[in-house]
């Protein structure tokens, strides 16, 4: 019977020593936090390239036309078969705006690949480095302030560089 004690003891002893090297493995590095951050700061940066490609798209149709207040209208107006009446509507900008609303749509799987792309690329974070910073994200309100700063600081960073002025439109 003593052996049976002593030896779950011992198994509880390797347990805890086991648990314990965990959690200490799962600390968050401030590499791994840079990285975090540059892959969301390069995720951002797409979509804000994408939100420019949306407005010049509709800004600059030669279909709808008057750089963007046609589109607001019709888009406004959108379902309603009555209002489409009203605005009169031609079936070319109906094709147009569809056309637009579909390219729109398909930007989240564009982006939904591009985001999955940068995460599982171990160069740029890597599949484990992204689910561990993300779980300590979750857990721990200062990782999570830590990491939002630093995206925020490679965004500025990345917008002077390329000349832009820090936007949060997306």
């Amino acid at each position: 019977m003593k052996r049976v004690f002593v030896l779950a003891f011992l198994m509880l002893g390797l347990m805890s020593v086991q648990v314990n090297a965990q959690e200490e493995s799962e600390e968050v590095t401030e590499e791994e936090m840079m990285k975090f951050a540059a892959m969301e700061a390069n995720f951002l940066g797409f979509m804000a390239g994408k939100q420019t490609e949306v407005e010049e798209m509709i800004k600059t149709n030669e279909i709808i036309g008057e750089g963007g207040a046609r589109y607001n209208e019709i888009k406004a107006a959108w379902g309603n078969e009555e209002k489409l009446a009203e605005i009169e509507i031609t079936e070319e900008e109906k094709a147009e705006y569809q056309r637009i609303q579909d390219f729109i749509a398909s930007l989240g799987d564009v982006a939904r690949a591009y985001k999955t792309d940068l995460i599982m690329d171990a160069e740029v974070l890597g599949a484990a480095t992204y689910n561990k910073v993300n779980k300590a994200m979750k857990e721990n309100p200062e990782i999570k302030a830590k990491v939002d700063s630093l995206i925020a600081e490679m965004k500025e960073k990345n917008a002077e560089e390329d000349g832009d002025t820090v936007t949060d439109t997306l």
